[in-house]
């Protein structure tokens, strides 16, 4: 079958995960990432050891899923437009599904990366302005998420990563995003 058969038999299953807000019992103080929701595109900067610094393009896309109970995203780096064939350091192309779960307050959060089998499993929580998301990777660190910026017309994202059962954090990669314009519909 052809290309266009495959597209036309997925649009069933994209029509029914993408909903076009959040659930009523999402709104308000519990819709954490209803600001991110749309696309963005921008620069990753990864801190190796040793100091130096491997920066890339990168494309983020946030939306409303599951009848609006769940905010799923996905991270590329190198954006689509200049990613090679072969993978390499710091290759992402990897979605996140955030789910608020009401008796613990929080986002329970889902991050898988098929490029380099990372998945990692966090709590999300509003800290002041911030957004605050710990938990650990698939090695056993302790990890640290933070949306230190968000505006309507970017966001700052970093991770981090502690080896001292969180007394101290290791940045290691930054996300630099700009909101992407909205095209109108034709």
């Amino acid at each position: 079958m052809g290309g266009l058969d495959r597209e036309a038999r997925q649009e069933g299953f994209l029509e029914a995960l993408r909903a076009g807000g959040p659930a009523e019992d999402r709104r308000g103080a519990r819709d954490l990432y209803g600001p991110l929701i749309g696309s963005w595109e921008g620069e990753v900067v990864d801190h190796l050891e040793g100091g130096g610094e491997l920066r890339q393009s990168a494309e983020f896309h946030f939306a409303w899923v599951l009848e609006g109970r769940a905010v799923q995203d996905l991270w590329i780096a190198p954006a689509r437009s200049e990613r090679s064939k072969v993978p390499g350091t710091g290759n992402r192309y990897g979605t996140t599904l955030r789910v608020y779960d009401p008796q613990l307050d929080a986002w329970r959060i889902t991050w898988i990366n098929p490029v380099t089998g990372a998945e990692n499993h966090l709590v999300g929580r509003r800290f002041g302005s911030q957004i605050v998301q710990t938990g650990s990777d698939s090695a056993g660190r302790l990890v640290r998420w933070v949306f230190v910026e968000i505006t309507e017309t970017r966001f700052h994202w970093r991770g981090e990563s502690s080896q001292d059962g969180g007394q101290t954090w290791i940045c290691e990669t930054e996300f630099f995003a700009r909101r992407k314009p909205v095209r109108p519909a034709d």
